[in-house]
Parts: C-alpha cells; structure tokens; sequence
C-alpha cells in the first residue's frame, strides 16, 4: 500500500471524531427511542395473546361462562363483570361520605356543620337512585356493599395473578354451593388439566381485557346474568337421606341397572340442567363430542375401537361417566369431563340419562332412511 487514503494525519483525526460523535448519536437515538419501540412491542404481544385467549375461551371456557361472558344462570359467574375488576359504583358517594363523617369529628361552625348535614342527605338520595338503578343486579346476587371480588375472596394479590391461580388449580369445592354440584376444573397441565401455561396466560390476558376501567356502566351490572356464588360453611350444610350412588365399578354398575327403567324425559332435563349439566359440553362438538350422535356412535364407530373390543354400548357409556379417563376419545383432551359423577349419581338417573341418549338412536335411523 503506497499511500494511505487519508495523508495527514490532522484529517484522519477529524475523521476519527466525526465518527465517533456520529456513533454516540446513532446510539442516543436509539437509547431515545427504545422506551417507544418497546412499548410498540408489548402492545403487539398482548393483543396476540388476548387474540390466541379469545380463540381459548370459546374453545374451553365460553360453555360455562357463555360467549359473551356474562355467564349462565347455575353454571358459572361472569368474567365481562364490574365485581370482578372491583369498579365501586358507589365509591365516590362513600369516599365523601368518609371525609365529611371526619370533618364532624373535629371543630366546625355552625354554618359548616348545617352545610355538611345537607350535603350527607344528598348524599344518600343519590346513593338511594344508583342502588335502585342496579336493582336488577342486585336481585341477581350482587352485593352493592361487597362490589370488589378480591376483597371478597381475601386475595391479597393482583388480579391477574388471581386469575391465573384460578385456572391453575381451578376450584373444585366450588361444588358444594352451585347447584351444578361440579366445581370448576384444574386446566393446567401440571394439575392434570388440557392446556399449557402459556396457553393459561392468554386466557388470562383474554378476560383481563374485559376491563373498562372508570367506563363500566349501571347496565353493564345489570347485563350480568350470573354472579358468583358466595361459598358456604360445609358444615352447616344439611345433607337428607340420598340414593345411593353408582360408584365407579363398571360391571356392578350394569349389574345393579337391570333393575331399574330409564324414564328419558327426566333423563333429557337432569342431562340439560342441575344437577349434571351435561350439555354444557357436549351441544357442540368443540368440547365434547355431540349429544346427538352419542349413542349411534357408541354404538357403532366407538364399538370399532380395539380398546373397546367386546364393550356393549351401555358398558362404554357408564363407563364414559364413571371413569371417563380410561378412554378418551380421539381429538379431545382428557380431565375436561367431571370425574366424580359416580360419587354423585344415584342409579335411577344414571339409567334416566342412558334411556335419553338411547332416544336418539330412532332419529337417526330415520334420518338416514329418509
């Protein structure tokens, strides 16, 4: 190399500077900036989460909770809910309210003392208009005075983490005081449930995305169709003489059902209401497969199976309720079905139950004859 691109060394030097402050700017304005491009980030990663969430609750949650998320009378409190982002719709009132009862403690005038007496009587007239607005809410099962579920719950941590834990662990002695008698389940993998965690994250960031803030309405309340249910002391819980239950020997249980004759009409409404529900899962085929079907398929594609060889289709069928882990049927995940429906089921409304899904047997045939 005979001579170097820049001669004198005065101008390499000017250069050197140069780039050097042109790299301390480019690295500032990076700096500058990088507040924003994250920000952009985490906005974009949050609506993809609440997108796959959505996509998760229509799929496992919306059969319970209801699509809108108001809930379903009997089956599940809703998530779209002022309670449960603990929006006070009578906080103001109280707050000043609060602060006037203060002020009367110390020293005031006459005239300030007569000014916050009439303030207190406009005050509960107006507390007196919201809560007969929300009556409809009300008669529903809130509760005005208790307006934040994790107060409530006594949850001491935020309510995402609240949520979370929720879906984790679910809440299984929530069966006690819903009529349903089925507390919700555990949908974390690691507590033997269908979904991942990060799958239970986009739940989460899902029905976080109900909040409204400072915007939640009266008729937002009043659109709740179902509240949560307060639980109750076990203890106090008066349990008559029951029937006894099926319990979860398969062949017992056939043995024992000879003696009983199905009445498919009741077996329709103990399927569709209190105390089994069945319907929440299985009107669609995206959490169960369909009420309809289940007896011809049972009858015919599941008796194909070589783990069911030599089943008839009742003995598939109890065992479906009693023990429904011990065959799960292909394309949905184990642990969604209840698991202590022998625990709970007398046999009279097993075979109630079984004579209903047999009645759609006829209609298929005649279907397919048509």
């Amino acid at each position: 190399m005979q001579r170097l691109l820049i001669e004198k060394i005065e101008h390499r030097i000017i250069v050197g500077i140069l780039s050097f402050l042109g790299i301390m700017i480019l690295v500032g304005w990076i700096a500058i900036n990088e507040n924003g491009r994250m920000q952009a980030f985490e906005q974009q990663y949050e609506a993809r989460a609440i997108e796959r969430g959505a996509y998760l609750y229509n799929t496992n949650c919306s059969e319970c909770h209801a699509t809108d998320g108001l809930g379903l009378v009997g089956r599940a409190p809703g998530l779209n809910n002022p309670y449960l982002f603990g929006h006070d719709f009578l906080g103001s009132i109280r707050r000043e309210r609060d602060s006037l009862e203060r002020e009367l403690l110390g020293e005031v005038t006459a005239a300030r003392q007569a000014e916050i007496e009439a303030r207190m009587v406009a005050l509960d007239a107006d507390e007196a208009d919201i809560r007969a607005q929300m009556q409809t809410a009300i008669d529903n099962g809130y509760n005005p005075d208790s307006p934040d579920r994790l107060v409530t719950v006594g949850w001491g941590g935020t309510l995402d983490s609240y949520l979370l834990t929720t879906l984790i662990h679910g809440r299984p002695l929530s069966g006690l005081y819903w009529p349903t008698g089925q507390g919700m389940s555990a949908w974390s993998q690691t507590a033997g449930g269908p979904l991942r965690t990060d799958q239970l994250e986009d739940l989460t960031a899902f029905i976080l995305n109900y909040d409204k803030g400072s915007n939640w309405t009266i008729e937002d309340l009043n659109a709740v169709v179902q509240f949560p249910i307060e639980p109750v002391d076990p203890s106090t819980v008066v349990i008559g003489d029951q029937p006894e239950a099926i319990g979860t020997d398969v062949d017992a249980i056939l043995a024992e059902l000879v003696n009983y004759t199905g009445d498919p009409v009741n077996g329709q409404q103990i399927y569709n209401t209190a105390p089994y529900v069945c319907s929440s899962c299985h009107m669609n085929a995206a959490v169960a497969p369909l009420t309809e079907l289940t007896w011809a398929v049972a009858n015919g594609e599941r008796l194909e199976d070589p783990l069911l060889a030599g089943y008839t289709p009742e003995q598939y069928l109890v065992e479906s309720i009693v023990a429904p882990n011990d065959y799960i049927v292909p394309g949905y995940p184990a642990n969604v079905m209840t698991q202590n429906f022998g625990e709970r089921m007398p046999y009279q409304d097993l075979a109630d139950i079984l004579a209903y899904l047999q009645s759609y047997d006829t209609g298929v045939e005649a279907a397919a004859a048509n």
